[in-house]
């Protein structure tokens, strides 16, 4: 079976498709993923940097990763402003 005709099952609210055992919902713009209880917020757009023009791009989750001004596909992300603490031994 080549790439283009393979069909993943579609995921279901109720129950897991697949067989898999994280479950994965949607909450007003938030991804909870079951098994690592992460937040991710998907309606903010993220900032990234053209690779080539140099541009700011503002992308959200389901855009093209693509730049709107020239239309290279190598973009960079932004370096976050959050203060940023690891601790090392």
């Amino acid at each position: 079976m080549s790439r283009e005709q393979y069909n993943p099952a579609p995921l279901s609210q109720g129950g897991n498709a697949g067989g898999s055992s994280s479950q994965q919902q949607t909450t007003g713009g938030f991804n909870i993923t079951g098994a690592s209880n992460t937040f991710e917020d998907t309606s903010r757009p993220v900032s990234y940097l053209c690779g080539d023009c140099d541009t700011k791009v503002l992308l959200k989750g389901g855009d093209a990763i693509r730049c709107k001004e020239c239309g290279y596909r190598v973009l960079y992300k932004e370096r976050t402003n959050r203060m940023i603490q690891f601790e090392a031994r």
